[in-house]
């Protein structure tokens, strides 16, 4: 036998013996790996969010308490004697 076959044959051997890793069972989610870099993203977005819907719900909440406490605008109740 000459050289190369006798190095072919450990090496074939050794490569019959690696198995492929076994898959993940289907009914288990994978588990997140960019939590925190979606976080980190996510935040600023949410607080121009609630700073927009703040911004649009000014004009209401301030005509409501300007009508709440302007007291001219409501019939003063009679007087009676």
């Amino acid at each position: 036998m000459s050289l190369r076959t006798l190095l072919l044959l450990p090496t074939l051997l050794l490569l019959g013996a690696c198995n492929r890793p076994a898959p993940a069972p289907p009914d288990t989610p994978p588990e997140p790996q960019a939590t925190q870099m979606r976080d980190a993203i996510q935040r600023p977005l949410d607080r121009a969010k609630a700073a927009r819907d703040m911004l649009e719900k000014a004009p209401d909440l301030d005509a409501a308490e300007r009508a709440a406490t302007d007291t001219s605008a409501t019939p003063a109740p009679p007087v009676s004697r």
